[in-house]
């Protein structure tokens, strides 16, 4: 025979107790009342445990606050607690020569509508980072890139025209098409990677030695674990990545250009430096400049 939890037979019935006089009036009454203490023990205590729940949330949130507020986010968390220095290389936003595939060089042209919308963007997200020092190139499509993450982080520019563009002579101003149909064996030798004077002006490695040192002038002032943002050139930013990580001359052409108003981040390493990030601000866009 199944049992039931009160230890009856399933198919029994129970045996009714004896009568006792008063009992159902004592029972009557006893019943409301142990209702009530029971319904105030269990209100007390429900209200007990929401406030201490209340009181571990608050105190959660609190720490997750101070947490939020003092520790870095991002690629600069390592920084932070090593006290490596970021380098972040940007190239300026988009200007009519770009968009015209003209070869700009050290031409001093400005940005255009959408070439500025594409700074104000970029420096929202630099900005970010909390950087610490900004140098630019003195051209003015560099200069105004970097004008839109200092007014936005309250940070002095230094300017220095050793972040210029590669210098590129008679190229200078004139297209694809043009260039091809006036100088076809320059523009060959320049499209297998040779090391060329494009329309007479500097090579590579001579673009790397004034870059490099301007870099490093700007990070002289970056405290340790600071980010030190460069606005500069497609062309001259990847020749200085290049340079600054180890690699040889015939493998600079690996490194990809800058589309415009992204960047590429070099960080602080035992040995010199290494690449964090590459082209890096947006969705995948077109190179259209110099170093295409």
């Amino acid at each position: 025979m199944s049992t039931n939890q009160d230890g009856i037979g399933a198919g029994a019935a129970a045996p009714a107790p004896a009568a006792t006089p008063g009992a159902g009036v004592a029972a009557a009454v006893a019943a409301p009342v142990a209702s009530a203490a029971a319904t105030a023990s269990t209100a007390a205590l429900a209200a007990a445990t929401s406030a201490a729940a209340q009181a571990a949330i608050s105190a959660s949130a609190s720490r997750d606050h101070e947490l939020t507020e003092t520790a870095p986010s991002g690629m600069d968390r390592a920084a932070h607690v090593n006290g490596a220095r970021q380098i972040v290389l940007w190239r300026h936003g988009r200007t009519a020569w770009n968009l015209e595939r003209r070869f700009q060089g050290q031409t001093d042209i400005p940005l255009d509508e959408v070439g500025l919308a594409q700074a104000e963007r970029a420096a929202r997200v630099l900005a970010g980072l909390g950087p610490c020092v900004i140098v630019a190139s003195d051209l003015i499509r560099a200069t105004r890139t970097a004008e839109t993450l200092a007014h936005l982080t309250d940070l002095p520019i230094s300017l220095d025209e050793g972040l210029r563009e590669t210098y590129a002579g008679r190229w200078q101003g004139l297209n694809d098409d043009e260039i091809i149909a006036r100088y076809p064996e320059e523009f060959e030798s320049f499209r297998r990677g040779e090391p060329i004077r494009r329309g007479g002006g500097e090579l590579e490695t001579e673009v790397a030695d004034r870059v490099v040192p301007a870099i490093l002038r700007g990070l002289e002032k970056v405290p340790p674990g600071g980010t030190l943002v460069v606005a500069t050139h497609g062309g001259a930013a990847r020749v200085a990545l290049g340079r600054m990580l180890g690699l040889p001359e015939e493998l600079w052409g690996a490194l990809g250009g800058l589309s415009n108003c992204c960047w590429s981040v070099l960080g602080e390493a035992r040995r010199g430096w290494r690449l964090l990030e590459h082209n890096a601000g947006t969705l995948l866009e077109p190179v259209i400049g110099d170093d295409e």
